[in-house]
């Protein structure tokens, strides 16, 4: 798994490409973490290039958005596809996080 970040507007965007499973989630929360530790509170998570992930990704997903909820902060997704956007479907992640249709849609409204 490749995990890149960058700061655009007022969000993180953080790219994620390869498998997120039970032995990436770690790397994907502490990166998350970090970045909330140094005070950012908004996040645009790109899945674009995402090929997998399993419930410890959905759970790292879920365990950031928590902190980041006493924070007044939020994590958006976008560029999901595929098997990952089923599993985000069947997952009930629609009807928690907001998803957009492009990283700039996604830029426009975090």
């Amino acid at each position: 798994m490749e995990i890149q970040t960058r700061k655009e507007k007022n969000a993180v965007v953080v790219s994620v490409k390869g498998r997120m499973d039970a032995v990436t989630a770690p790397e994907f929360e502490k990166n998350l973490f970090d970045l909330i530790a140094k005070g950012e509170n908004r996040f645009l998570l790109n899945f674009g290039e995402l090929e997998y992930i399993s419930s410890a990704g959905l759970r790292a997903i879920l365990t950031a958005a928590k902190k980041l909820k006493e924070k007044q902060g939020k994590i958006s997704l976008t560029g999901l596809k595929g098997s990952v956007e089923e599993v985000f479907r069947i997952a009930g992640f629609h009807a928690i996080f907001k998803i957009f249709e492009s990283e700039e849609a996604g830029l426009g409204e975090t």
